[in-house]
């Protein structure tokens, strides 16, 4: 692997994502959804505190009057899923439009390695990823400002968010290198996260064995225990092990494509 490969397409990428109006609108649509949610949210967080003023029993209710509980965590939640969302629609490009163009034969030749391709491309479509997280920013600070929330919480909740995004990448950069289709590679993107997603849905309908292992492989149940400001050990290596499947199994359907 060379860093400065790596650096070149990774500035090409960057150039080629920021020159396009799709990362624009894309990124357009991920704040208007997550600023409505968190509109949605605060809206209700201060309606209930309002009642709760004059009603006895709804104030000793302390998971409804807590900001933590009643806004920053759903937040977290929902803009995952949101992320989720989003992300194939940044990943389908990536190879896809290479193998489309034929351009992707025109870079194999270069004196690049694989991996300099594949990390190159994945550290640009991160760095969008975090741009989009990074604005999100704002939500929490209008509580603090506002409020008194929990400041640890929504340090690991962004944690969590980030690590969700690059696993989302990784696994998009795959689907896109198995086609050349940008449709294809987005939807079979989106059918695999929404899978991971759901996965953990099925463990009551089976053994507690198989329950656990089930929820142990949903994406989104690791970011749960951040948002609560927990870090554990196995959801960061859960996170770690799915990017590195999913960047290994790119690098694969590279190579195939060099045996054609």
């Amino acid at each position: 692997m060379s860093i400065r490969n790596v650096g070149l397409i990774l500035n090409r990428e960057l150039k080629s994502y920021f020159s396009s109006f799709t990362v624009y609108i894309v990124i357009i649509m991920f704040l208007l959804m997550t600023g409505y949610f968190f509109y949605n949210l605060t809206a209700t967080f201060s309606i209930v505190s309002y009642q709760a003023q004059s009603d006895p029993m709804l104030a000793k209710q302390y998971q409804l009057l807590n900001i933590n509980e009643t806004v920053i965590r759903p937040l977290f939640g929902t803009i995952g899923i949101i992320l989720l969302m989003m992300t194939p629609l940044l990943t389908m490009r990536l190879l896809a439009e290479e193998k489309k163009t034929g351009t992707i034969e025109l870079l194999l030749t270069f004196p690049v390695n694989d991996i300099d391709v594949v990390l190159g491309k994945y550290l640009a479509c991160l760095v969008v990823v975090l741009t989009m997280i990074l604005l999100t920013v704002t939500y929490p600070v209008l509580l603090v400002v506002l409020g008194e929330p929990e400041v640890v919480p929504i340090g690991t909740g962004y944690l969590g968010l980030v690590l969700l995004g690059a696993s989302a990448i990784s696994l998009g950069l795959f689907t896109s290198s198995l086609t050349e289709n940008q449709i294809v590679s987005a939807s079979i993107s989106f059918a695999m996260l929404f899978f991971f997603w759901l996965i953990s849905y099925s463990a009551p309908l089976v053994s507690a064995g198989l329950g656990r292992f089930l929820s142990y492989l949903s994406i989104n149940e690791h970011i749960e225990s951040m948002s609560k400001g927990v870090v554990d050990s196995t959801d960061i290596i859960y996170y770690l092990c799915f990017i590195v499947l999913f960047l290994f199994l790119t690098l694969r359907s590279l190579e195939t494509k060099r045996w054609r």
